[in-house]
């Protein structure tokens, strides 16, 4: 299966900020694992999926209040029962330059929560996919 990016976009809000007038590292962090989910339910029924471990959330620089945000995701490495999604966060104004960036292990459970086998694959086909999927098996060590 082809690796698929999944888009969302986010207004920060005065609802949004922390104490210093900028982005609320929690709030970051709750749409960080909703994107995440978005591609682990792109491939697995939502009802069987638990975010296991975010593996770093590294900020390089403040977001203020009225930017848009996107937060792209992506799943990059599958395991039996796991999925790895990494997120990126960019500005709307410069997608080029990223605010945010790390990794969530997501696992497939059945219905009493025990992992269960999801027969997915991926195929990292650019240099960046195979890059973060090297880098995803590397978390799982």
């Amino acid at each position: 299966m082809k690796i698929k990016e999944y888009p969302t976009h986010r207004l920060v809000k005065s609802e949004d900020l922390n104490h210093h007038g900028t982005l609320y590292a929690g709030r970051s962090a709750e749409w960080f694992v909703e994107s995440g989910f978005v591609s682990a339910s792109s491939l697995i029924n939502p009802r069987n999926i638990i975010c296991f471990k975010i593996h770093g959330m590294c900020f390089s620089s403040p977001v203020k209040p009225g930017e848009c945000i996107c937060y792209t995701s992506k799943i990059v490495y599958t395991g039996k029962s796991s999925l790895i999604a990494y997120i990126k966060v960019t500005r709307v104004s410069n997608p080029d330059s990223t605010i945010v960036d790390g990794f969530i292990s997501f696992v497939h459970v059945d219905d009493n929560t025990k992992p269960r086998a999801h027969g997915i694959t991926i195929e990292p086909e650019t240099e960046e996919d195979i890059r973060l999927n090297k880098e995803a098996a590397e978390l799982r060590r």
